[in-house]
């Protein structure tokens, strides 16, 4: 298994754009095949350090986590996401 987690720190950080975002992200549950698993919150802390929304995903594969990268929808989730954000960061690992 392949978790794919990636974080976002929003450039205006209101309530409303951090729940939009979240909602275009979990748009994606259901409608990439390779995606297995979603979850995206909204950080709590609010510290200086934190970013504001965390995207976790799963897939069975490499490869299934490279279909998902190019598929267009996340490739429209992912342009919308970047307008918003000031800072993102990524990690990919294999898990059991």
């Amino acid at each position: 298994m392949i978790t794919h987690i990636v974080t976002f720190k929003l450039k205006d950080r209101n309530m409303e754009n951090l729940k939009k975002s979240r909602n275009v992200l979990m748009n994606m549950e259901n409608k990439i095949p390779e995606l297995k698993h979603i979850e995206v919150g909204i950080d709590i802390t609010n510290s200086e350090i934190s970013h504001d929304i965390a995207l976790l995903t799963k897939f069975n594969s490499v490869e299934d986590l490279e279909a998902y990268q190019n598929n267009p929808l996340h490739l429209d989730v992912a342009e919308y996401v970047f307008s918003v954000a000031e800072l993102v960061a990524v990690v990919n690992y294999e898990s059991p």
